[in-house]
């Protein structure tokens, strides 16, 4: 049984928790709408990857940094996706299994190759067709001043209550004829 214990504690130390349970690396799926799109997948401004028509699937390493997506059609605009990278589901339960077992080490390997770490697995992009973008400067009017009203005549005494006023219009917008009569 003392060998068997050993021998755990020898292997997540040499590879951590989540190196062995949730690997150094995943799959990440792109949908566009439209389908069709090319995306290119960006880590640091170094290019890592791509789907070149999409509905796809991109393989990456976890890292502990954010990956840009930027997918292009013809008759689109370019539309882009910033893919944090958070921290694993597992990282809690790890941290407390290491101290634990392994006095910490298998932590600074999980953290070492990224193991720790995990980005959004299903992304959706919207791309916009051409043409359907800001107006430039100049096609912004300036909107004119609305013209000034004259002042509102004071509101006759009702003998209702607001309630009963309010009954009264909902009943009149409702096309009743019965209920309070307010106006």
């Amino acid at each position: 049984m003392k060998v068997q214990v050993v021998a755990t504690m020898m292997a997540l130390s040499v590879g951590g928790c989540a190196s062995v349970f949730d690997g150094t690396s995943e799959e990440i799926t792109v949908n566009t709408n439209p389908p069709g799109a090319t995306c290119v997948f960006y880590r640091e401004n170094i290019q890592i990857g791509s789907v070149v028509n999409t509905p796809g699937i991109l393989n990456v390493k976890k890292r502990k940094y954010d990956i840009t997506i930027k997918c292009n059609k013809p008759g689109f605009g370019e539309a882009s996706y910033l893919n944090h990278s958070g921290t694993s589901n597992l990282i809690a339960g790890n941290i407390a299994a290491d101290v634990i077992l392994t006095a910490g080490l298998s932590s600074i390997v999980d953290s070492a190759d990224g193991a720790d770490n995990e980005y959004d697995s299903v992304v959706n992009i919207s791309l916009v067709p051409s043409g359907y973008g800001v107006a430039s400067p100049a096609a912004y009017v300036t909107p004119t001043p609305p013209a000034p009203q004259a002042p509102t005549p004071p509101l006759a005494q009702s003998s209702c209550t607001h309630d009963q006023e309010v009954q009264a219009r909902i009943a009149k917008m409702n096309g009743y004829t019965g209920g309070p009569k307010c106006d």
